[in-house]
């Protein structure tokens, strides 16, 4: 059988092919990655004329261990983890049931709703959270007023760390839950339609049609989107640099990383340019991002070839 690139030097055409898509992920991706984990070790400050000294595991020690500061650091993994929990589910069944209405044909213009559902996906996190930010202006703001007329009153984002946490959930499901619609309706529309009517014939109802025909063929569509839920939930943090910025009691540990590597300051807290420290504050975050992300993943797939063999 003949090589498909010929003989010779000629079989070194794929390799050529594929180097400049290496290159391009190199330079963007995998270096970038590995030149954070190198920072982690040292004292960098990413302030021009500074001096870089190794400090080797310092800073994990520091976030880790050390005094207050390593207290704060586990309250913002633990908030980080509740925040994933409540997108992560409510943004995958809100998805799932809202696809399976636009799915029905006998919806009255169910393209126009799902252009709706999808739109805020393409606003970015930064138009999202200044609509959302004037929606819950507390003086005369179209939430306030509505509260106003059920006699409640509300600080929204502005009001307690839980509160403006909650807030935030919300916000995020609404900005991301489109995709998660996207993709199971994609799904949807993968399911051969004589299986439903196959069903039909036998007498299953609404419900059971959809647990024995609809929910077991959409695996494929469920283990992606609970993946990208799980991922894109534990690495947010722009909503909350949008709507809150850096308040004690409501900072996820993405946001504690952008804020300590890049000194953002609000009221009366302040954070160092520590980009050492702020990478080694990554790599925990990848470490916890990459464990949750194959465990589920393993579970997924001994799920999916439990249902579809």
């Amino acid at each position: 059988m003949n090589y498909h690139f010929g003989r010779g030097k000629s079989r070194l055409t794929p390799y050529l092919l594929l180097l400049p898509g290496i290159a391009f992920y190199f330079i963007i991706s995998l270096g970038p990655s590995l030149a954070t984990s190198i920072f982690s070790l040292t004292d960098t400050t990413g302030l021009k004329g500074a001096t870089i000294n190794w400090i080797g595991l310092d800073n994990y020690k520091e976030f880790l261990f050390m005094g207050q500061a390593s207290k704060d650091n586990f309250d913002a993994l633990g908030r980080t983890l509740i925040f994933s929990v409540f997108v992560t589910t409510i943004q995958f069944l809100f998805g799932l049931v809202t696809a399976v209405i636009l799915n029905n044909p006998k919806i009255r213009a169910r393209n126009f709703f799902r252009t709706l559902f999808f739109m805020p996906v393409i606003l970015g996190a930064v138009i999202q959270g200044l609509i959302w930010s004037l929606f819950l202006f507390p003086l005369g703001g179209p939430m306030a007023k509505l509260f106003e007329f059920f006699g409640l009153r509300s600080e929204f984002l502005g009001g307690s760390p839980t509160e403006a946490f909650i807030w935030v959930i919300i916000i995020q499901i609404w900005a991301n839950m489109g995709i998660t619609m996207m993709i199971f309706l994609s799904g949807l529309q993968t399911i051969p339609s004589e299986m439903y009517e196959a069903a039909e014939m036998d007498g299953a109802n609404n419900w059971q049609v959809f647990k024995n025909v609809t929910w077991p063929l959409l695996t494929p569509s469920v283990n992606t989107n609970l993946l990208l839920n799980i991922i894109g939930s534990l690495q947010a943090w722009q909503l909350f640099l949008v709507l809150i910025g850096y308040r004690n009691g409501t900072q996820v540990l993405g946001y504690l990383i952008y804020a300590v590597g890049f000194g953002q300051t609000s009221g009366s807290v302040t954070s160092s340019f520590r980009q050492g420290y702020a990478a080694a504050a990554s790599m925990v975050l990848f470490v916890l991002v990459l464990v949750i992300g194959l465990s589920v993943q393993t579970f997924l797939r001994r799920r999916e070839e439990r249902i579809m063999g």
